[in-house]
């Protein structure tokens, strides 16, 4: 069984995963479509305000956080390779830097910056807005399964 310091990262790491999980799974399940309910102009003055918010230290915390977590967890079990949970181990780290991280810098914020240059009264906005939200929430969905799955695998690391 796993213990000792590297329990402690561990267990950190179903905390962190888990809690990201938690936040992109609230937006695929309600946010989302809350704010496809609005209509557009509105819909993407919410958005764009929300993309600002979500840079706040608590959120970036857990999300950067986690991906540095998973990244050492990744790095120390390759040096110890443990007798248990190894391929767990490598498998949530994964999921989270490539499923999750990696997804949300390639497929989101590319998104998210593209809204933030737009006027949300403007046609282009109203335009843009009806594919922004099916590929964003697309992705979004990606991303919380990965990171629900990583904070799974860790789990069972500790079994």
């Amino acid at each position: 069984m796993i213990d000792g310091p590297y329990f402690v990262l561990t267990v950190l790491g179903v905390l962190g995963t888990g809690l990201v999980a938690g936040v992109f799974f609230a937006f695929s399940t309600f946010v989302m479509r809350g704010l496809a309910a609005l209509p557009p102009a509105q819909g993407v003055a919410a958005m764009k305000s929300i993309n600002v918010t979500v840079l706040a230290p608590a959120f970036m915390i857990a999300f950067v956080g986690s991906a540095v977590l998973c990244a050492v967890l990744a790095v120390v079990t390759f040096v110890l390779w443990p007798d248990e949970g190894t391929v767990e181990l490598l498998l949530g780290s994964a999921l989270y830097l490539f499923g999750c991280f990696g997804v949300t810098m390639v497929a989101n914020v590319p998104r998210n910056e593209k809204l933030a240059t737009m006027d949300p009264g403007t046609r282009e906005a109203a335009a843009y807005w009806s594919s922004y939200m099916s590929e964003w929430t697309t992705w979004n969905h990606v991303r919380t399964a990965a990171s629900a799955a990583a904070a799974i695998s860790y789990v069972l690391a500790l079994a």
